[in-house]
């Protein structure tokens, strides 16, 4: 009887996710926090190795047949249908779309459910925004055209994690301010705590990212051949996965090419913090399309020296002549000047890696994030905030 009654007056909060790993990575702790707050959690994805691990946590899993890295129009019309008959079969409270593609399919179903919340989290545009090809900018045009009316519908809220990627929502595609939310990224403190510095000879630079183009992990590499060619000792660790169904994953021979450079590239790692202990330096040398590099975050909240690219997130994170540098991206050279002014310097290492953990302490804490993110749906449910 009290099982009944819970599940009369509980509410359902349905995830749609691409993959069911990064569900895992990205938004397992918000999934806990709703289920510790009464909500009943779906989870929508394409079930790969993790579907168990989903499971096991007491979630309700739904698997979804889709590739995310297609844009094949039959697979994203059978798609479609299968989000709307997932919607209608499972009947949420309220839907939390996760990165471009779901808030694509996921909005246009939830067009035709118009008492349906909607929260949409904007991890950055991606490869979709920034690469220069024609066919990606005629792309980008269409996918603008489209988010228009999806973000301006009613009861959605759409989240960004920094200021550029909000004013791009209110300025350019006119989704009113009071419809957006920038929540940043949080970290669990309690996890990612403070690292001594090793200070070591020579100097540990690293950075932990997808293998991807538009990380900027090419021209990190770069950077690093021009550190040798000055004569600076240095060590450099490239630690992150391949993407394959990313069109702008790189090429495994790459990475074998930096190997036999003396690039250390372990692949994915399961626990970024055994980079990090190792590490004097953190480097995010994004080319732009980033939400807020959660690594680069993760690597401040260890109190390390950061070294990042001018672009939206990363300089969300690292604050000039503060708690690192920023130069600009698609520069190597500029790269390797900040990096080498680091490494010749320990006690400016030891400086910002001390404001690297203080700022993340202000700004970037888990807790936060996770509260901010229950008060939407409590808004969009209209249901007083605990």
């Amino acid at each position: 009887m009290v099982a009944k009654q819970k599940n009369m007056t509980s509410r359902r909060l349905l995830f749609l996710v691409t993959e069911d790993w990064y569900f895992l990575s990205y938004r397992l702790d918000l999934a806990r926090s709703a289920r510790n707050a009464g909500y009943e959690v779906v989870v929508a994805t394409r079930v790969g190795g993790h579907g168990d691990q989903i499971a096991s946590e007491g979630f309700r899993l739904e698997a979804l047949d889709w590739k995310r890295g297609s844009l094949n129009p039959f697979e994203l019309v059978r798609s479609l249908f299968a989000i709307l008959r997932l919607y209608r079969r499972v009947r949420p409270d309220i839907a939390h779309h996760v990165s471009l593609k779901p808030i694509v399919l996921g909005s246009i179903v939830a067009l035709l459910m118009p008492n349906l919340p909607v929260v949409n989290s904007l991890t950055g545009f991606g490869h979709t925004f920034t690469a220069t090809t024609l066919w990606a900018r005629v792309l980008a045009r269409a996918v603008s055209i489209t988010l228009v009316p999806l973000l301006r519908r009613r009861a959605t809220i759409t989240i960004v994690e920094n200021e550029d990627d909000r004013r791009f929502l209110v300025e350019t595609l006119h989704v009113p301010v009071e419809q957006t939310a920038n929540l940043g990224a949080g970290v669990d403190l309690r996890r990612f705590t403070p690292m001594p510095l090793p200070n070591r000879t020579p100097v540990t630079i690293g950075c932990v990212a997808r293998m991807l183009v538009i990380k900027g992990v090419g021209d990190l590499a770069a950077a690093s051949r021009l550190l040798g060619a000055r004569g600076v000792p240095h060590h450099l660790i490239l630690a992150g996965g391949t993407d394959p169904e990313n069109p702008g994953s790189i090429a495994e021979a790459t990475i074998q090419d930096w190997v036999q450079q003396g690039i250390e590239c372990p692949g994915q790692v399961a626990d970024p913090r055994d980079v990090w202990r190792r590490v004097d330096i953190a480097v995010q040398p994004s080319l732009g399309g980033e939400g807020l590099p959660r690594s680069l975050v993760e690597a401040a909240a260890c109190g390390r020296p950061l070294v990042v690219t001018d672009v939206p997130g990363c300089r969300d994170v690292a604050r000039a002549d503060v708690n690192g540098f920023i130069v600009p991206p698609a520069a190597p050279a500029a790269l390797a000047d900040a990096l080498e002014r680091l490494v010749r310097d320990q006690a400016l290492r030891e400086r910002f890696a001390a404001e690297s953990r203080r700022i993340v302490e202000a700004t970037f804490s888990l807790d936060q994030v996770l509260a901010a993110t229950l008060a939407l749906y409590d808004r969009l449910l209209r249901r007083p905030s605990p």
